[in-house]
């Protein structure tokens, strides 16, 4: 199976478009880890996340941010991956070294994901679930799209290649800070042309994972 991605003349396999994914979630949540460390504030506060230390119980964690949007859906941001939930769809977790999106009918965490045990039962989607896991999914990628453009649009373009620096380290590929907004609506497209494909193959004979 082949993409052709739209608005990009460049045709990838499916596998070499996942690859490209596991890429570009990988940055971003180095990316975050850097706004957050920004010399000038901590910009997810100050784009209205709140943050949630660890317990003593869990010190050796980082700690969550948490962000809540309208209609009561929520993002959560962890080193090891992003959760993303709506009341009206469930949930999923997206890994930060797979694009495998695991879903939930939860909406909202009950407990802080310090570690990967705390998240709720995540299942690789059924055939009757792939259309929420599909709109979740993309539905996430337009977040992070929209929260780079207001990088740029309020931070400048400058400040994101400040924080690439150090993720330049010559043996991981690097999105150019002024492609990711562009990226990340180019996979946005390309999943949702061949979605159903990608789901079909990714998860054939998967059974459920927590």
């Amino acid at each position: 199976m082949r993409t052709q991605i739209p608005g990009n003349t460049s045709i990838v396999s499916d596998r070499n478009l996942i690859e490209h994914a596991i890429a570009l979630l990988s940055q971003e949540v180095w990316c975050w880890g850097r706004d957050i460390l920004r010399s000038k504030g901590n910009y997810l506060l100050e784009v209205g996340f709140q943050r949630f230390e660890p317990p003593a119980s869990r010190k050796e964690c980082s700690s969550v941010y948490s962000l809540k949007l309208p209609g009561e859906r929520v993002v959560v941001l962890r080193g090891f991956g992003v959760f993303y939930g709506d009341p009206r769809l469930g949930g999923i977790f997206l890994p930060r070294y797979e694009f495998r999106p695991l879903y939930t009918k939860c909406s909202e965490l009950n407990q802080l994901p310090w570690l990967h045990a705390d998240l709720p039962e995540l299942c690789f989607p059924t055939e009757l679930e792939r259309e929420k896991c599909a709109a979740l999914t993309l539905d996430l990628i337009d977040w992070i799209r929209s929260y780079e453009v207001k990088i740029a649009e309020t931070l400048g373009i400058e400040y994101r290649q400040s924080t690439l620096v150090q993720w330049d380290n010559g043996e991981r590929p690097v999105i150019p800070a002024e492609d990711i907004p562009r990226e990340w609506r180019l996979l946005g497209i390309a999943i949702a042309a061949d979605l159903r494909a990608m789901l079909s193959d990714h998860y054939a004979d998967k059974s459920q994972v927590s």
